[in-house]
């Protein structure tokens, strides 16, 4: 199987296995995967629970449509995380229940959605900022996207859902779930929890090379 057959299947897979733990719903949420001479990102309007390797949309560097169904709205948007971030070999958004009622209820601050509250949450996701509402596709999504590529795991588009990076789309979607397990944690505690203690933090950056 090539490079591209198995991110191919990858994507299906992480697809259909966020959209049956309800991560996300419908048609919404989008997956792409770098390659050496473009990029694979799921249809638009597709559910991702019912990805069909051979639909998923190519993308050559240039950025222009090459096979596949058409491309996601929220292409640009990949693209600057891409472009801008090496490392980054996937790229996973989908409307998250917990996270987006977050970002309804109020989230602990602008630059940061939730507190530091579990070891895992620390170690694999780190601080994800918010990016007020705009529509889905804006350009001034990906602009803001552009400035925090190198520097977070992901960011929480408000009332939309978190998008997440990472070196695979699996490891994208293994840091989402965390997230949205975390918020779910948040938003289900009363009174809510304190963070963890700075000396736990520093332990675990210490330790696990923590990006907190």
């Amino acid at each position: 199987m090539s490079n591209e057959s198995a991110l191919r299947e990858e994507i299906c897979d992480v697809g259909r296995q966020l959209y049956e733990r309800s991560y996300t719903v419908g048609s919404a949420g989008n997956i792409s995967a770098r390659l050496d001479d473009g990029w694979l990102i799921t249809p638009t309007d597709a559910c991702l629970g019912r990805l069909d390797p051979a639909t998923i949309a190519k993308v050559n560097l240039a950025g222009e449509w090459v096979s596949g169904h058409k491309p996601s709205k929220t292409l640009a948007l990949h693209r600057q995380v891409y472009d801008r971030n090496p490392a980054v070999g996937g790229v996973v958004h989908t409307h998250s229940t917990h996270l987006v009622a977050l970002t309804l209820a109020g989230v602990w601050q602008q630059d940061n959605i939730l507190p530091p509250l579990t070891p895992y949450q620390v170690m694999k996701v780190g601080p994800i900022p918010l990016i007020n509402y705009e529509r889905p596709g804006s350009d001034k999504v990906a602009e803001r996207v552009a400035q925090l590529a190198n520097s977070v795991r992901g960011v929480m588009l408000e009332r939309l859902g978190p998008v997440i990076w990472e070196s695979s789309v699996s490891k994208a979607s293994y840091a989402l779930e965390e997230l949205e397990e975390t918020a779910r944690l948040w938003l289900m505690t009363q009174p809510r929890p304190a963070p963890l203690e700075e000396a736990a933090l520093e332990e675990l950056r210490r330790v696990f090379g923590a990006r907190w």
